[in-house]
């Protein structure tokens, strides 16, 4: 075998063969390398190289289609079936020659995430993960190419219909799409030939073990295809008793059924033993909040999907695969709308839209639209909607804990003092939690309303009167629960003197002056813009240790102990901390003489303990903690901190609000001089290098 291989690898070097495809495919992906990614900053390689997939079927043909057919031809074949080495071993050889050709080219390839990692962030996992995807298709369209190469005398007719059976693969998913849009025993069979919806999951930065099996047992498949076609040859050139590496159709049949079990096989298994995911952003990873409510699970529940399986979101699958390996008690069902056109209309009078979810258990359902599985902005330049992000996750772990649930819990926030209204990001989580948010005015109001799991109080500009503060402490007497954030004022005390009462209550002051960081670890661009040290805490939890916090203009706490009260601190500053006061005199954010000094308390949860459970405070000294701005800084960190919060003050405990993932790749930034430095030599001077090197090589040979 090594004979062949080596004879295989320099026959494809001293013609033009192994030259020409090696500077076709590496100007080919140079193209697309330069256009995306150093011109466009795209920092994964997933686009690139999905886009450079078709390409394989023009050039690997090439490379393919002398491997048996020359040997044919020249009549060469009889030496070499006549000869001690083995069939399989001649076929192996020769396979490996081209897979080393074909592996030169994708090295080359492995090297752009390196190249593009020295100008900004690039997600490794994610770009390797399609880059095998890519080279797995590869090697399987060589195997394909060979083996039809052994079939035929003539190179011509061998890279025609090769690339007439890599493009039947390549299409095979839009083939059986037209044939029946609902799938049958036909389309299910041809779907076996379907080799890019086995790639899709990869190049989206699922590692999936499958799809890798699938592309390896049709390498095995081909190369034995190619060894029992080589073998009938042999059989005829020398005529014995027939052996079991003579052709035979029954040997096809079982290799190939081998194949098929060995897959279904594998398709039993559970996805987290199969599936990994590699983006960088976990996209098709759980988050500790849903693992956590699915192993409590301990009702059926049914997700009715509204599209055949054959046709779902593919990662809008892989989520659900996720959940139902978690826990036995959720159970995914397909109802295609083409054969069960009704069956939403049991939960909605509204129209539902294809692949969205009815998540159903006995107490209660809830729907699901796929238009709020994804997130889409407008770019009003185009009209165009692009999609930022997937919530997949954070809205079927909302849809389980509602249908759960015995009840869902209402908060009020306060209004009347030209609070700070709740953001999009933040009204969405309370949502997901299943909170039910109303407005207040106590001016209107005799008392909070006994349902009131609790009450926000959201940065409000002018003071609440005596008689709303009289409320507020009535209703946290009878084991109330506040959320509080407030705004900049140089004194809260004098300033606040009716919302200083409820301070009281707990024992806590607002210091004077804004908190201004000396650790330049600890705050963002300037002082001003605290990332405070996080404590671990139940209301810190996948915060603490994990994230950071952004908080910008912040006050110091100061709190006087009581022996009825708990006070725990959540996010302090530094040591190297301070208070500066006097702002609006202030010319710079330099510490003087008279500032306080730190660590400062900028958010702290109290619990003063009644005769009957606990009233509880949670407060945080900054306006914009809980702003879209602040919490996008973060990667929804602000976020996390108030679902935390909220879902501390309601009966569950634990939040069940998971962010938005975004789809929104980090961008790269690389100067034009060096783009097109770098788009010259991976375009021009290596594919141009590398031809001139096969002609000197053929011209020389042509020479003896």
């Amino acid at each position: 075998m090594k004979a062949i291989y080596k004879r295989e690898l320099k026959a494809y070097f001293h013609s033009m063969t192994g030259w020409l495809f090696l500077a076709a495919n590496i100007f080919l992906s140079g193209l697309y390398f330069f256009a995306l990614n150093l011109r466009f900053g795209y920092s994964s390689l997933a686009n690139t190289i999905y886009n450079i997939l078709f390409l394989l079927l023009i050039t690997i043909p090439i490379l393919t289609m002398r491997m048996m057919s020359e040997e044919r031809r020249q009549k060469t074949d009889q030496l070499i079936l006549t000869s001690p080495v083995s069939v399989g071993r001649v076929v192996l050889g020769k396979y490996l020659a081209a897979a080393t050709i074909f592996t030169l080219s994708t090295l080359v390839i492995a090297a752009y995430p390196l190249i593009l990692s020295r100008f900004g962030a690039v997600s490794m996992g994610e770009s390797y993960t399609a880059l095998l995807a890519y080279y797995l298709y590869g090697l399987t369209c060589i195997a394909i190419g060979l083996f039809i190469s052994s079939v035929t005398e003539s190179q011509v007719i061998a890279a025609v219909l090769s690339f007439g059976a890599l493009f039947l693969g390549y299409m095979m998913g839009s083939i059986t799409g037209l044939i029946s849009s609902t799938g049958n025993l036909l389309t299910r069979i041809l779907n076996v030939y379907d080799m890019t919806s086995r790639l899709e999951d990869m190049m989206q930065g699922s590692m999936e073990l499958k799809s890798v099996l699938y592309f390896l047992t049709y390498i095995l498949v081909f190369l034995f295809f190619t060894v029992q076609s080589v073998q009938k040859r042999r059989y005829q050139v020398s005529v014995k008793s027939l052996q079991m590496g003579a052709y035979s159709t029954g040997m096809i049949a079982v290799a190939v059924a081998a194949a098929v079990f060995l897959n279904l096989a594998a398709a039993e298994l559970p996805s987290r033993f199969t599936t990994f995911d590699m983006t960088s952003q976990k996209l098709y990873s759980l988050t500790k909040t849903s693992q956590e409510l699915v192993k409590n699970l301990t009702e059926d529940i049914t997700v009715y999907v509204l599209q055949s399986e054959e046709k779902q979101d593919t990662t809008l699958k892989q989520t659900l695969d996720r959940y139902t390996d978690l826990s036995g008690h959720i159970h995914v069902e397909y109802k295609d709308p083409v054969v069960n056109p009704n069956f939403y209309k049991d939960y909605s009078d509204g129209n539902i839209g294809m692949n969205s979810l009815i998540v159903v258990s006995g107490k209660r359902f809830k729907v699901i639209d796929y238009n709020d599985i994804y997130e889409t902005e407008v770019d009003y330049t185009t009209y165009s909607s692009n999609v930022t992000g997937y919530d997949g996750e954070g809205q079927i772990t909302s849809a389980l804990a509602y249908v759960t649930s015995e009840d869902m819990p209402v908060f009020y926030t306060l209004e009347g003092q030209d609070e700070l209204p709740l953001s999009t990001a933040f009204q969405n989580g309370l949502e997901k939690q299943n909170a039910q948010l109303q407005s207040i005015n106590l001016l209107t109001q005799e008392s909070v309303p006994e349902d009131a799991q609790g009450v926000l109080i959201m940065a409000p500009v002018t003071d609440i009167s005596a008689d709303d503060a009289d409320k507020l402490i009535a209703y946290l007497d009878k084991g109330g629960k506040i959320l509080m954030t407030t705004a900049y004022m140089e004194d809260f005390a004098e300033e606040m003197p009716n919302l200083q009462k409820v301070l009281d209550y707990f024992g806590l002051t607002i210091e004077k002056g804004l908190v201004m960081e000396g650790d330049s670890s600890m705050y963002y661009q300037q002082p001003a813009y605290l990332l405070p040290d996080v404590a671990y805490d139940m209301l810190t939890k996948g915060i603490s240790g994990e994230k950071y916090i952004f908080m910008p203009y912040a006050q110091g706490i100061r709190s006087e102990e009581k022996e009825d009260v708990t006070l725990t601190p959540l996010l302090t500053s530094s040591e190297a901390s301070y208070s500066k006061l006097n702002m609006n005199q202030a010319q710079n954010y330099e510490k003087e003489d008279g500032d306080a000094e730190g660590p400062f308390d900028v958010g702290i949860h109290a619990e003063k303990k009644l005769e009957e459970g606990t009233a509880g405070l949670t407060l945080f000294t900054s306006e914009n903690l809980f702003t879209d701005n602040a919490n996008s800084m973060v990667a929804d960190a602000n976020l996390t901190l108030f679902t935390n919060t909220v879902a501390s003050m309601s009966d569950s405990k634990e939040s069940v609000s998971v962010p938005v993932k975004s789809y929104e790749a980090s961008m790269i930034t690389i100067n034009d001089g060096t783009a097109f430095t770098l788009g010259a030599l991976f375009m021009l001077l290596l594919p141009l290098g590398l031809l001139i090197a096969g002609i000197l090589v053929w011209m020389e040979r042509r020479k003896r």
